[in-house]
């Protein structure tokens, strides 16, 4: 039989709820299996005190012991329920009941993971306990820790859905591959990659970050980039190199291109969930030579005498 779970706790009988959660905590995390691996006998204490806290933590069940129509493993104090004591004999009526309903292995406490907000990992608690006074014998061995990452991500390898590699907490490192229409937030779960425990291994959490990129911006489903062209390429027209998320690309720059001008490459974007791609939003831009330079004072000497007449402020009534 187990010792008295008051006793086992170290609280009175008079304990309200909150002393009887705040004593299974500090007791729980200090003999928890996880936390004393190299104690065995930690983890029988572990037990005693998570049964202690099912019973207590379970009104009717806790009235019942009270009472004395069960015991601290939950099973009818006599044979048949109530017993020749507290319970009131053969005619217990609705208290013997109770006595048979409560103390049969169920598992109606609170669960650990809920309990210390998965500090411990997942799981701690099997099914029902099956059979007479299931409690801590019919429960599961406790899962290890799930444990949590976070993962800097390129902007470009977002886009492109570039496998990423991972360091875990044991050493070992993977290759995680993007999920389509992946973004800043998106989590990853990784089943059994969490901390190692008597039940199993818990799982990895894996939070994306996506980087803040030089050149590259982020909009939506598309990613723009400024380029900066030359004058002569501006006029004339030309093939320049630009940059993508997978690649430098030969772009064609049109003859006559003015500063501003956005230039639309698609399927060069993000990878949405549906596997399609936004589009990569080019915006030129002039860059002249500087007023000190030699190319500078080269450019001054070809332009003079020439004035372009156009109105080009027109448009903003000035």
């Amino acid at each position: 039989m187990a010792a008295d779970p008051y006793t086992t706790l170290g609280v009175t009988r008079g304990a309200s709820e909150k002393d009887i959660k705040s004593a299974y905590r500090k007791l729980a995390k200090e003999f928890h299996p996880d936390a004393n691996k190299d104690n065995p006998k930690a983890s029988e204490r572990f037990n005693e005190v998570t049964q202690a806290y099912d019973l207590l933590s379970d009104k009717a069940k806790r009235a019942q012991f009270d009472r004395g129509e069960i015991d601290a493993d939950g099973n009818p104090a006599g044979p048949f329920g109530g017993g020749f004591g507290g319970g009131g004999g053969f005619g217990g009526g609705q208290g013997g009941q109770r006595g048979f309903g409560g103390g049969f292995g169920a598992e109606d406490g609170i669960d650990l993971e809920d309990l210390f907000g998965g500090i411990f990992g997942g799981g701690g608690r099997g099914g029902a306990g099956g059979g007479m006074g299931g409690g801590a014998r019919g429960r599961a061995a406790p899962r290890g820790a799930n444990v949590n990452y976070r993962l800097a991500v390129p902007l470009p390898d977002a886009a492109e859905l570039k496998s990423q590699r991972i360091t875990l907490s044991d050493g070992k490192t993977i290759d995680l591959k993007l999920p389509a229409g992946v973004e800043d937030g998106t989590q990853m779960r990784l089943g059994g990659k969490g901390e190692v425990g008597p039940g199993g291994a818990g799982d990895a959490t894996v939070t994306i970050q996506i980087q803040p990129h030089a050149f590259f911006k982020q909009d939506g489903d598309d990613l723009r980039v400024d380029l900066p062209i030359t004058l002569d390429e501006a006029l004339a027209g030309a093939k320049v190199k630009a940059p993508t998320a997978a690649g430098a690309v030969m772009l064609s720059v049109p003859a006559g291109a003015s500063s501003g001008k956005v230039l639309r490459l698609k399927g060069r974007g993000m990878t949405r969930k549906d596997a399609t791609r936004g589009d990569l939003l080019i915006t030129l831009q002039i860059v002249l030579p500087e007023a000190d330079a030699e190319a500078s004072a080269e450019l001054a000497r070809r332009l003079e005498g020439w004035s372009d007449t156009r109105d080009v402020r027109a448009k903003l009534g000035v």
